[in-house]
């Protein structure tokens, strides 16, 4: 149902060479790009992740109670993208690992405030 989740970004740079990083982690690259909007995906029929300077030209800021989930095909995956975010300058939300029945994630903060998290289900 989601085609892409876009988060805003105050520094496109940073936050590209952030992205191109760690989402290359899970073999995501990028898809889309203009001087204000990067996009990546895993495959063409697969949704996407943005990043977008804001469109009215204010700040962009972080929505208390959004978040982006990713999703993997294996927890060694949550792990390898939860620690290559933290080495990468993001901050933790709280350490990959089993978060109920089946449920295995890893939640983080990009550079510029917004919260993701990385999951697999099995």
């Amino acid at each position: 149902m989601i085609g892409y989740v876009c988060v805003g970004t105050n520094n496109l740079p940073r936050a590209t060479k952030f992205y191109d990083e760690l989402l290359g982690t899970i073999g995501a690259k990028r898809w889309m790009a203009s001087d204000r909007f990067v996009a990546w995906s895993c495959a063409p029929d697969k949704p996407g992740f943005s990043i977008a300077m804001p469109y009215d030209g204010k700040p962009a800021t972080v929505g208390n109670g959004v978040m982006a989930a990713l999703i993997v095909d294996s927890k060694e995956k949550v792990d390898a993208l939860y620690k290559k975010a933290l080495e990468l300058g993001g901050t933790d939300e709280g350490p990959a690992g089993p978060r109920g029945d089946g449920f295995y994630a890893g939640y983080f903060r990009d550079l510029d405030g917004n919260k993701l998290n990385a999951f697999f289900m099995g």
